[in-house]
């Protein structure tokens, strides 16, 4: 392998630990975490949406790349609005979620939740990432490995966020008032940047004036 790919690989994989902690993702599956009693599966629910983010990458990513095509301004926009959407529901789910659910169906729920969560993230992401892998690559097996190293980074930095953010829901799970409170800021954080997602996109960025 040329040092040159070699250290385009290796900026992939310390970009995809940065792309993890964007707000947008961060906000999201934080009400996921939140709502975990235990510190690993905290930290398993932010290694599902790595998995999730890094799939839709690479099906999409590959497909683009190979068919030399690109998604258009209206469609990439469209697919970050549905980010946006996602994020204010998620929120409401977070804010009332005041019954005790079956803890096993509660996990289980939880980790599909935190994969199509970084699924609907990476399609979001897959046109600025293939712009990204294109104008750094030359060959298809090169944008292949890029994307999956990128995607290792992204899985690992949301680990650690996610271990992080799990401590002090996991610390409160006895205090039942304290533990319901964070999670309802969780979830109020994740209606309010949802909706500013939601406006940044269609007014000032015009999405709107693209849809109508």
């Amino acid at each position: 392998m040329e040092t040159s790919f070699f250290s385009i690989l290796i900026l992939g994989f310390f970009l995809g630990i940065k792309h993890a902690l964007e707000p947008d993702h961060i906000i999201a599956v934080s009400t996921i975490a939140s709502k975990s009693k235990k510190l690993w599966r905290s930290s398993l629910a932010g290694v599902y949406w790595g998995i999730g983010h890094t799939l839709t990458l690479f099906i999409f990513g590959m497909i683009l790349m190979v068919l030399k095509s690109s998604i258009s301004e209206r469609m990439s926009m469209s697919l970050e609005f549905l980010v946006g959407i996602m994020l204010v529901y998620l929120g409401f789910t977070s804010f009332l979620s005041y019954k005790k659910q079956v803890h096993t169906h509660h996990e289980k729920t939880s980790y599909l939740k935190s994969l199509g969560i970084g699924f609907v993230h990476g399609l979001a992401g897959s046109a600025a990432m293939v712009v990204l892998t294109m104008s750094t690559v030359t060959h298809v097996w090169q944008g292949a490995l890029y994307i999956i190293i990128f995607g290792i980074g992204t899985c690992l930095g949301m680990l650690l966020f996610t271990t992080v953010i799990g401590i002090p829901f996991v610390t409160t799970k006895k205090q039942v008032t304290l533990n319901r409170c964070l999670m309802q800021v969780t979830g109020a954080v994740s209606i309010i940047f949802g909706l500013y997602y939601m406006y940044n996109l269609g007014v000032s960025n015009g999405l709107f004036s693209l849809w109508f």
